[in-house]
């Protein structure tokens, strides 16, 4: 006796289309760019409370605690050792350490701030290149050398003073308020520049009539 095979019938499903993709939900470089902008708009206002705190407010209140003598932080052409020493004599712990906490608050916060907000910046709104790593590069800078004379201050408060010290946390004072000069140079000049060419594209676009 022949056994019939019964042939099964194949059925090909169709594959499961896939989901319509949600227009909310695509990230397009112009949305990518404007969130890039608000968030540079948000860094710049916080760079501008900062550098008031910790320059205008904060360092020139702590003139009282030095019977009127300006801190090291805020003297751009340098300082000397009797300079120091005066402030030494002045300053009791508790105004040293008052200096100290200033160093390690908005001292730390405001070059980090000011280093980043400018590099996203110049992210943002130059092309790729050695153009761009030169001018990251001064910011970078600024902030190594920012936090780095913060802790030079700070060793003149203790132990003997060293006049090398002094030089040293001079030359970084200095060297610290040029490259401060330099990267809102290069901040304020990358969003003017910015603007005028956002400014000249709405208004090609308006002669147009494409917008």
């Amino acid at each position: 006796m022949v056994k019939s095979q019964k042939k099964k019938k194949q059925y090909n499903r169709p594959a499961p289309a896939a989901p319509a993709p949600n227009p909310s939900t695509q990230r397009s470089p112009e949305k990518a760019a404007s969130n890039g902008s608000l968030i540079l708009v948000a860094g710049f206002v916080v760079v501008l409370f900062l550098f008031w705190y910790y320059h205008l407010l904060v360092l020139n209140q702590m003139t009282d605690l030095s019977n009127g003598l300006a801190m090291p932080d805020q003297m751009i052409g340098g300082y000397s050792a009797g300079h120091i020493e005066a402030l030494r004599q002045a300053m009791d712990a508790d105004a040293v350490g008052q200096l100290n906490y200033v160093h390690k608050t908005a001292g730390l916060l405001f070059p980090l701030f000011l280093a980043l907000v400018t590099m996203l910046a110049v992210n943002i709104n130059t092309s790729r290149g050695m153009g761009r790593w030169l001018l990251w590069a001064v910011p970078m800078l600024f902030a190594v050398v920012d936090l780095w004379e913060n802790r030079a201050i700070d060793a003149l408060f203790t132990g003997a003073l060293d006049p090398a010290a002094v030089s040293l946390a001079s030359t970084l004072t200095t060297t610290r308020w040029i490259l401060l000069f330099a990267t809102a140079a290069i901040l304020f000049g990358v969003l003017i520049a910015s603007f005028v060419r956002t400014f000249r594209e709405k208004w090609e676009l308006s002669k147009k009539g494409l917008l």
